[in-house]
């Protein structure tokens, strides 16, 4: 409804002159003007049709004016309705949207605007002053981590949203620690100050002592919660207050003045005090401000430029050596206007951000990461790009390292969520969509010939030898992927008829093109297609987007856990495989040794060895052979069929007719290995998950009775404000539907987040009953 009235408000001027030529249509022009009227009661239209800046004109500055930020947070924390604000603010969008009523630019999917919650994360160009900014929208929710993952890895800084009544919450320290493993510079907002329990030195004592970083104070707020009206800059000493005339008013225009103590004098010296401390702070990070203020500013510190001290918060930014903090409202349209200029101030240029395998190319060869795939239904798939060096233009040929590929581009785009232009080049820096690319995926790394490639890797080889790294180092430098988490949950997916399998199985592929965490399989004994993801919102949003943008009603099977098998004692085998296939004889005898594998972290992968006197002999051709075998064997235990890890493999000895096949050696090992991990005796392990629930004191104790119940394992209960966080660890199996019995326990107050924390072993009972359910005996 809300896209209809837009639309019609833009073409009003189109239909009056209609309406002039037939009087007919005079009628319906009143009924338009009405619906437009009726709305703009209800939101203030600021900015005139003609006011609002296109696409075309986002700037193409030098690359020291380019940001390519991320926008992260823990769900609800109001990273959305901040990025709203800043496309409002910089001209791009007429309208205020808000996530409540599904009309934010960045949630344009039919399921966010449902849910009211960002499911993949979107991007957008814009401009503010003089500075081009690349941003995307990041979901919070756990089930797509994934996504966050894929963007952080081409950003060169980030914003961190908080909920100031909350301060870090438990997706917080997820997303944290993905910047932290790509080096990223962030930003703290302090977002929602303006709601109840809001509180600044809460917030910023959590990001200190849970983050465990060293926090900058750039602004101080001018009240809290409800008398939240603006904010101080420490740096410079200047005060912004928001005076909102009404309901309507968007924030836009503030008052700016000097900070003076007949003003409020108890906000003067906290001032004076905040600046004074974050003058000692970066003084203590930065050897080059320390110099500075020791040798002229050392009897006043007031006399400090502004613009010195902004320079010296930059480069300990830069560095990571602590991270700037800023507050505002983004509902409330305050303080968005000062986290677009500190983006702008603090975070980091490309050129800024040091990246190692950039030194294998020249500075006009491309090189580029492709981090996301869209599929849209008349361009086919769209690649996200970054290039990190040189540039790219329309209907040029592209090659593609990790599936060896040469392909041709069309055309380039530039995003704007769910709108895009075309663009007649890209220079290094900066972020597109390109159209044309069949085989590309999230975590290729493209360039421009196959020849540029092998010139990089010679390059790469060489530095290799000086510094005695092996081949998979090398691979590694020129081939920066997407680590993607293994799914914990699966179930069964069918199509209403066999003739829709075909359908059903194109729909799936391009998904799993768009999402790496979504795996599909086709399980052996029934031939049922398995889908496999990351939580219960996952699959449930995977199945309604078959429905709706594939147009199949499909049928989902219960959802299941996915536990993992290991090995309980060391064990050997051995194998014969003689088999005469025309004219040639296969024959393969093989000994093999498992042994359970301890330690802290999980092998998902067998280790490979081989005795002496196999190593010996063994060609290198056949090794393949023998760890494709093995790689096969673990994918589907002897027990239940699942994944089998935490072993060690060695090949005792191994005998090869000549005219063997490499397809029968693995064979061969495939069923060596089976019947060696059946003699060691099977241990079924089960998913462990980190439960972080916010729950009021009234509702604490019927809390902790049901997880109780569920194995569940308390290991901290922590304030904050006026909640308790409860932290403990609970297999996943007992999680199924927890989040409506949560609800009813606590009418609907408390919140909760899952995230995979290990896999650990069933007890004899439960693994017993689990036999049991699996083979339909209870």
């Amino acid at each position: 409804m809300w896209r209809i009235v837009k639309k019609f408000s833009v073409s009003a001027l189109g239909l009056s002159s209609l309406c002039r030529q037939h009087p007919s249509f005079r009628k319906g022009k009143i009924v338009v003007l009405s619906v437009t009227q009726r709305n703009s009661s209800e939101r203030n239209y600021n900015s005139l049709p003609g006011d609002v800046k296109s696409l075309r004109s986002v700037i193409s500055p030098h690359i020291s004016r380019i940001r390519n930020i991320g926008i992260m947070a823990h769900i609800d924390a109001g990273k959305t309705t901040t990025t709203e604000r800043m496309l409002y603010y910089s001209g791009y969008i007429r309208t205020l949207g808000d996530v409540d009523d599904g009309d934010t630019v960045t949630d344009f999917m039919v399921q966010e605007r449902e849910r009211g919650i960002t499911i993949q994360s979107a991007a957008v160009t814009f401009d503010w002053k003089d500075y081009r900014i690349n941003l995307v929208d990041t979901p919070g929710h756990v089930d797509f981590t994934v996504e966050v993952e894929r963007c952080l890895r081409v950003l060169d800084g980030a914003v961190a949203v908080f909920d100031a009544s909350a301060g870090v919450e438990a997706q917080t320290l997820t997303v944290w620690r993905q910047a932290d493993k790509h080096q990223i510079p962030r930003i703290c907002f302090l977002n929602k100050m303006d709601k109840n329990r809001a509180s600044f030195t809460y917030a910023v004592e959590s990001i200190k002592q849970k983050l465990k970083t060293k926090p900058l104070l750039l602004q101080l707020p001018i009240g809290e919660a409800k008398t939240f009206r603006g904010l101080v800059d420490v740096v410079t000493k200047q005060q912004m207050i928001w005076k909102p005339t009404s309901d309507l008013d968007d924030g836009k225009f503030f008052e700016q003045k000097p900070l003076l103590e007949s003003d409020d004098p108890s906000l003067f010296q906290e001032a004076q005090d905040a600046r004074n401390t974050l003058i000692e702070q970066v003084a203590d990070l930065d050897d080059e401000f320390a110099e500075l203020i020791l040798g002229e500013y050392s009897e006043n510190f007031d006399l400090i430029p502004a613009d010195k001290l902004q320079s010296a918060i930059r480069r300990v930014t830069l560095a990571q050596k602590a991270v700037p903090v800023l507050c505002g409202s983004a509902l409330k349209n305050k303080g968005v206007q000062p986290l677009l200029d500190a983006i702008t101030m603090y975070l980091p240029a490309p050129h800024e951000r040091s990246y190692e395998f950039l030194q294998w190319y020249k500075d006009d060869d491309l090189c580029a990461l492709a981090f996301k795939v869209l599929h849209d239904k008349c361009r086919g798939p769209l690649v996200f790009i970054r290039i990190y060096s040189g540039s790219l233009k329309p209907q040029s040929a592209i090659y593609n390292i990790n599936k060896s590929c040469t392909e041709r581009m069309s055309r380039l785009l530039l995003p704007f969520a769910d709108q895009q232009i075309e663009i007649p080049s890209l220079m290094p820096g900066n972020i597109a969509l390109a159209v044309g690319l069949k085989q590309s995926a999230t975590g290729d790394t493209l360039v421009s010939s196959k020849a540029s490639a092998l010139a990089a890797a010679h390059q790469a080889g060489k530095s290799a030898q000086g510094e005695q790294r092996n081949t998979s180092d090398t691979e590694r430098l020129l081939l920066a992927g997407v680590e993607v988490p293994e799914p914990v949950f699966f179930c069964t997916i069918e199509p209403p008829s066999m003739a829709k399998q075909q359908d059903l199985d194109n729909a799936l592929s391009c998904l799993q093109r768009e999402d790496p965490s979504l795996k599909v399989k086709i399980d052996a004994d029934t031939g049922q297609t398995i889908l496999c993801g990351m939580g219960e919102l996952h699959i449930e949003i995977i199945h309604d987007r078959i429905k709706r943008e594939y147009g199949i009603e499909t049928y989902l099977g219960p959802l299941q856990i996915a536990y993992r098998e290991t090995i309980l004692n060391a064990a050997q085998a051995t194998d014969v495989l003689d088999k005469t296939v025309g004219d040639k004889r296969h024959f393969v005898t093989t000994e093999l040794e498992v042994r359970p594998v301890s330690g802290e972290r999980t092998m998902t992968k067998p280790t490979i060895e081989y005795a002496e006197s196999v190593i010996e002999v063994l060609p290198k051709e056949l090794q393949e052979a023998i760890e494709n075998g093995v790689t096969n064997s673990c994918v589907q235990g002897p027990l239940l069929g699942f994944p089998v890890q935490d072993i060690d493999v060695t090949v005792q000895s191994l005998t090869v007719h000549p005219d063997t096949s490499e397809t029968m050696i693995s064979a061969c090992i495939s069923r060596c290995l089976q019947k060696a991990l059946k003699k060691a005796g099977i241990q079924i392990l089960e998913p462990l998950m980190n439960l972080e629930i916010t729950v009021s004191e009234d509702h604490l104790g019927a809390a902790l009775a049901d997880l109780a119940q569920r194995r569940g394992s308390i290991q901290e209960i922590q304030s904050r404000q006026d909640n308790k966080v409860v932290i403990a660890a609970v297999p996943l199996a007992e999680m199924m539907g927890y989040s409506t019995v949560l609800r009813s326990l606590t009418s609907g107050s408390a919140t909760f987040t899952l995230e995979l924390a290990s896999y650990q072993a069933l007890n004899s009972q439960e693994q017993s009953a689990l036999l049991q359910r699996r083979m339909g005996l209870a």
